[in-house]
C-alpha cells in the first residue's frame, strides 16, 4: 500500500493567516474572512432570502443525505428521527431534503433507505414533526424555516434488499462504470425502456403528492452523484426519447418537474444537480488514479466535462440546463459535482478516504475550491436563480470564515452542510449567536459516516458523536478499517 500523501491537515493550520498561506501555496483563490461574525454583527449568513414566495431566515442549508438507518419498510427508526431532530436544532433555515427518499422500493440505494411512498406517509410526517419541534425549541419559532424532501431513484447504485447485492437499473451501458461495478455490458434487461420510464414519472409524481400531504414545502428532484436522473444527462448513446441530445437526455427530469408543477402548484421544486463529472477512479489502497479512458476519447460519457479532456470542467450544457430549469419554474438549484461512488475525492474532499475509495490524488483543498468556484461561475451566469453551494466541510475550522465571504461576495446564496452537521449539528446556531466554535466537535472528514454503511452498518459520526461512539457497531467499524488499513 502506498503511503498517504503528506498534505497539511487543516487542524495544523493554526490561524487564518496560515490557512491563507496554504491556499496561496496551492494557487487557489478563495475569499476568507478574518473572523466569525454573529448575526448581531452583520453576518452575511444571517440575512434572509425569499424563494418562491417563502422567506428563508438565514443562509445556512442542510444537505440531503442518503440514510442507512430506516426500517426495512422505509419508515424512520429512532436513529433516523434523532438525525432529523439534530437538523432542526442546527439553526439552519433551509433544510434541503434532510434525507434522500426513494420514490419506489426497488429504487433504494440500500435496504434501510427512507421511502417517499403512500405507505410511508406517516413516517415522513413524523420526520418533519421531529425536525419542526426541535427547531421550535432551539430557535423559539418556525419563522423562516423552509423544509423540503429529496426524491430519488438510485439507478445504477440500487441495493434495495441487501447491502452487499446490487440490483442496478441503468440509463445506458457505461464502458467504465459497467466494468467498475461488475455489470454485464450485454445485459440489456437492466436498461430502462422508454415505457418503463413513463411509469417512473408517475412514481415521482405520486411521491411529490405524499411529500406535499406530509407538509413539506418543496421537493428536490435529485439529479446528481451518478444516480438515475444524473446518469441520464450523459446518455448520449441511448436511443429513443430519453437519450441523444440535451433535450432528450433531460426529458425524464423535465417530465417529472412539469407534472409536479402542474398538479401541485403550491409545492416548490428544487433540483440538486451535479454540474460537472470526471472519469471514474479505480478503487484501491493506492493514490487515486482514473480508470483507463484513452480509447474512449472523445469522452462522451460525462456531463459538464470536456470530451477532449474529461478532467476539464465544461459548463456549457449545465448552464443551458439550469436556464431551462429556471424557465420551467424550478425555484432553486443545489450545485454539486462528481459521485461518492466513483470519484469521492471530487464530491467529498477528505484526507481520509472511505473504505471503498482511494488515497486522495490532490490536496483536498483543491477539491473544495473546485466546488466553490464552480458555484461562483454558475451564479455569475444565472444571478437571479438561488443556489446552494457544496464542499465546505473539509474547511473545518475555517468553514465559517469562507462561508461568510462567499455569501457576501455573491459566489453563492446558501452554504450547505452535510457531514459537518452529523458531527456538530449546532454549528450554524452557535456561529450566528456569537458562541465560540467547539473545535472538538468539528468534522475532520474521517469518512466513517461513509465507510460504515458501505459495510452494512448504520451511518453516523462514530469518532465525535457520543450516540455512535457507544454503539457496538463502532468496534465492528474499527476492525473493518484495521483490516483494510493494517
Amino acid at each position: 500500500m502506498a503511503e498517504a500523501p503528506s498534505y497539511p491537515r487543516i487542524a495544523q493550520l493554526k490561524n487564518v493567516s496560515a490557512f491563507r498561506t496554504r491556499l496561496a501555496e496551492l494557487g487557489l483563490s478563495l475569499p476568507v474572512d478574518d473572523g466569525i461574525l454573529a448575526a448581531c454583527e452583520g453576518s452575511p449568513l444571517a440575512q434572509p432570502m425569499t424563494i418562491a414566495g417563502m422567506e428563508v431566515g438565514n443562509r445556512w442549508c442542510i444537505h440531503p443525505m442518503e440514510g442507512w438507518d430506516a426500517n426495512q419498510d422505509g419508515s424512520p427508526s429512532e436513529h433516523t428521527l434523532r438525525r432529523w431532530r439534530n437538523f432542526g436544532r442546527s439553526g439552519a433555515k433551509l433544510i434541503w431534503g434532510g434525507e434522500a427518499a426513494a420514490v419506489r422500493p426497488d429504487g433504494r440505494a440500500n435496504p434501510n433507505q427512507i421511502l417517499a411512498t403512500e405507505s410511508n406517509h406517516a413516517g415522513l410526517q413524523a420526520l418533519l414533526n421531529e425536525l419542526e419541534n426541535a427547531h421550535r425549541t432551539a430557535c423559539g419559532s418556525l419563522d423562516g424555516l423552509v423544509v423540503g424532501l429529496q426524491l430519488t431513484h438510485s439507478g445504477r447504485f440500487c441495493k434495495p434488499d441487501d447491502h452487499h447485492r446490487s440490483a442496478p437499473r441503468i440509463a445506458y451501458h457505461h464502458p467504465l462504470l459497467d466494468a467498475k461495478f461488475g455489470i454485464d455490458p450485454n445485459d440489456d434487461s437492466i436498461v430502462w425502456t422508454d415505457a418503463e420510464l413513463d411509469q417512473l414519472v408517475e412514481d415521482y409524481v405520486r411521491a411529490a403528492h405524499v411529500a406535499c400531504k406530509a407538509g413539506f414545502q418543496f421537493v428536490d428532484v435529485k439529479a446528481c452523484h451518478g444516480y438515475l436522473l444524473h446518469e441520464f444527462l450523459s446518455a448520449r448513446c441511448r436511443q429513443g426519447r430519453y437519450g441523444g441530445d440535451l433535450e432528450g437526455r433531460s426529458r425524464l427530469l423535465f417530465s417529472v418537474i412539469d407534472r409536479v408543477r402542474d398538479e401541485l402548484p403550491g409545492l416548490a421544486v428544487g433540483v440538486r444537480l451535479s454540474v460537472f463529472d470526471v472519469v471514474p477512479f479505480a478503487t484501491g489502497r493506492e493514490i487515486g488514479r482514473p480508470m483507463e479512458y484513452g480509447k474512449l476519447l472523445p469522452y462522451n460519457c460525462g456531463f459538464g466535462c470536456s470530451p477532449a479532456d474529461p478532467f476539464q470542467i465544461d459548463l456549457t450544457e449545465p448552464l443551458e440546463l439550469m436556464r431551462k430549469l429556471s424557465d420551467a419554474g424550478v425555484a432553486m438549484i443545489h450545485v454539486s459535482g462528481g459521485s461518492p461512488y466513483y470519484s469521492p475525492h471530487i464530491q467529498r474532499p477528505a484526507i481520509f478516504p472511505p473504505i471503498d475509495g482511494y488515497l486522495p490524488p490532490e490536496d483536498p483543498l483543491v477539491g473544495v475550491w473546485r466546488q466553490i468556484d464552480t458555484v461562483r461561475q454558475c451564479k455569475a451566469a444565472l444571478p437571479g436563480l438561488p443556489m446552494v453551494g457544496s464542499g465546505y466541510t473539509y474547511l473545518q475550522d475555517y468553514l465559517v470564515h469562507v462561508a461568510q465571504a462567499t455569501v457576501r461576495e455573491g459566489w453563492t446564496d446558501f452554504v450547505g452542510l452535510g457531514r459537518m452537521v452529523l458531527a456538530y449539528p449546532e454549528l450554524p446556531a452557535d456561529t450566528l449567536a456569537g458562541r465560540k466554535i467547539d473545535r472538538k466537535r468539528v468534522c475532520r472528514t474521517f469518512s466513517d459516516c461513509t465507510t460504515a454503511p458501505r459495510q452494512g452498518l448504520i451511518s453516523g459520526c462514530y469518532p465525535l458523536d457520543p450516540h455512535y461512539k457507544d454503539m457496538p457497531q463502532r468496534e465492528s467499524l474499527i476492525a473493518i478499517k484495521q483490516r483494510w488499513h493494517p
